[in-house]
């Protein structure tokens, strides 16, 4: 077994996400304050309750001042689907992506946990799946979690 859905969870004073399109750079996602800039890796065997399971946790995990959730605030979730966290470094110079799931499997997980994470009633904004993504946050504290289901 890989192992399972992954996320990178970091405690954020504001985070966004662009991507260029047409020549620009336009923000595609966005949250103000405090929050969580979550990056999200799936790999082959991962499922929606996985998925539902992941949204669960990053709801309620208390990793904000005075050891709050989002849920006990409403802060608001940056939610971004980051394939590299499945690389694999261990031999030679390059990583490989072996274990990372593609896209047709992956990206309707990352919708899942967003639609979870919406139906618990919090506010996501989202990177775009596959495009070459340039997120910009300022860490808070800094505070960073790995999570995995």
């Amino acid at each position: 077994m890989m192992g399972g859905m992954r996320a990178v969870v970091q405690r954020v004073d504001g985070a966004s996400v662009a991507v260029d399109e047409d020549g620009e750079t336009r923000t595609v996602g966005e949250i103000k304050g405090e929050g969580l800039c979550v990056l999200v890796g799936v790999t082959h065997d991962d499922t929606k309750e996985k998925a539902a399971q992941l949204a669960r946790k990053l709801w309620s995990i208390r990793m904000l001042a005075d050891e709050k959730s989002c849920s006990d605030i409403g802060a608001p979730l940056l939610v971004i689907s980051q394939f590299t966290l499945y690389g694999d470094a261990r031999k030679g110079r390059r990583p490989t992506w072996n274990a990372a799931a593609p896209g047709p499997v992956a990206e309707p997980l990352v919708d899942e946990v967003v639609a979870h994470l919406r139906a618990l009633g919090a506010t996501v904004a989202t990177g775009r799946f596959g495009a070459k993504m340039r997120v910009g946050l300022t860490n808070d504290g800094p505070f960073t979690v790995l999570l995995e289901m």
